[in-house]
């Protein structure tokens, strides 16, 4: 009986610290201005949960205990810094008022629930610091940020865990070498780190819609945080059209969240999927804040404006031979003049493929695969597979189906490819 207890407890305490770590984290960096100080902390609450909670009870509200803990083992540490006495005694005005209230644990479950936008987007501004190199600023943030492992950075970036690990432990030497501060960067330091920003924002939907590990295919806590983020940059950034583009692209992606997972949990492909599903509203918005973004730039438009429109294209077809392939498959190619990346041409070779047939997409295709960076990425031999099949060579197309699989990390997506390749024919 104690050892369920005990396996019950570590289950909703990682559960709990993969929902609302990134959160903790970022109030805490605020608190004690050393990203990997909070971290430590954070850590600590956890390791105090886990001895605590099997003898007294989860708490009815674990994300605040773990919080209301983390704070006062931030108290504790800076006591013991001499050099810090100045923030310990502001840290613990704040904590002394916290235990004056009437249920500070409901305090600090408010400060996670009602101010996190802004406590996640400082935190994303200043791990995006200028000092770091744009890859260091990247990983930084998508951890303590976004809560993502190194590994599920790493397959982000199509790069080696090891890279992505050290990126990260020098990017929070140096932050704190230079004294940096978690407080919101002045207006006028917004443009020298706004590009990483949205970078990163878009980088933590991405891994909430199509996670790169695991037993589910989406992450809908990530998608959520990277929503209120983007909508939060419109209010602070109005007449920005990256900003805007940004956003109308996350409310195009997420409006198909309800349509792209089957009663079974498998994924439904974009064109299987019941467009019914899909959330109107979502796509009202996502078109009038492209709307918005189109009266806000001169010259070519950029990489998230170019991606919100190819987006637009399928938001608009509410039937899948009713998307206009040809525009996409145009804007694709402005948007690997602006943006070139394998993934981005990857993209491109699937849209002249559904445009102009799967001979020119499997040409396309082939062009790229053997760019390093492609190397092992499962979607390669995913779309070769795709052009094999409507080509008629299916043999081929299952071999790829088959290498596919075997590539990803994902088992929703592993089971998906797999069961394509069970459905063709051709000798084993």
């Amino acid at each position: 009986m104690i050892g369920e207890r005990t396996d019950g407890v570590h289950r909703t305490v990682e559960a709990v610290w993969r929902l609302e770590s990134a959160k903790i984290i970022a109030v805490l960096a605020r608190m004690v201005n050393d990203v990997g100080l909070a971290e430590e902390l954070a850590s600590d609450a956890v390791i105090a949960a886990l001895e605590q909670w099997p003898a007294e009870g989860v708490p009815d509200r674990p994300a605040a205990w773990l919080m209301v803990t983390a704070k006062r083992r931030a108290v504790d540490r800076i006591r013991r810094d001499q050099n810090l006495k100045a923030k310990y005694e502001q840290v613990a005005r704040r904590l002394e008022v916290s235990g004056r209230a009437e249920d500070p644990i409901a305090e600090a479950e408010a400060e996670l629930d009602d101010d996190i936008g802004d406590e996640l987007l400082r935190v994303v501004f200043c791990a995006c610091h200028p000092i770091l190199s744009p890859e260091a600023r990247a990983a930084l943030t998508l951890k303590v940020a976004a809560g993502l492992t190194t590994g599920e950075i790493a397959r982000a970036y199509l790069t080696g865990e090891a890279t992505v690990a050290q990126r990260i432990v020098r990017a929070k030497r140096k932050l704190a070498a230079a004294g940096v501060t978690f407080e919101a960067p002045a207006a006028d330091e917004f443009d020298e780190r706004l590009e990483a920003v949205l970078e990163v924002v878009y980088l933590i939907f991405n891994e909430g819609y199509t996670a790169t590990a695991g037993e589910d295919l989406m992450r809908p806590e990530l998608c959520q945080d990277a929503m209120r983020l983007a909508q939060r940059l419109t209010a602070l950034l109005p007449d920005r059209a990256e900003v805007l583009g940004l956003a109308a692209l996350l409310d195009f992606q997420a409006s198909r969240s309800r349509a792209r997972i089957g009663a079974d949990g498998e994924p439904v492909p974009l064109p299987e999927q019941d467009r019914a599903k899909w959330d109107r509203l979502l796509i009202r918005r996502g078109l009038a804040t492209l709307h918005r973004a189109a009266g806000t730039w001169s010259g070519e438009a950029g990489p998230y404006v170019l991606q919100a429109a190819i987006a637009a294209c399928h938001a608009r077809a509410t039937a899948p031979e009713q998307t206009d392939w040809v525009r996409i498959a145009g804007l694709y190619s402005r948007l690997l003049a602006v943006q070139p990346s394998p993934v981005v041409a990857l993209n491109r070779a699937v849209a002249f493929g559904m445009a102009f047939g799967p001979e020119r997409g499997l040409e396309l295709v082939d062009e790229i695969a053997d760019l390093p960076a492609l190397r092992g990425y499962h979607l390669v031999p995913a779309v070769r597979g795709e052009m094999l099949e409507r080509m008629g060579r299916e043999a081929e197309a299952r071999e790829a189906f088959e290498r596919a699989a075997a590539a990803t990390d994902n088992s929703r997506e592993r089971g998906q490819l797999l069961r394509r390749a069970e459905g063709l024919g051709g000798d084993r």
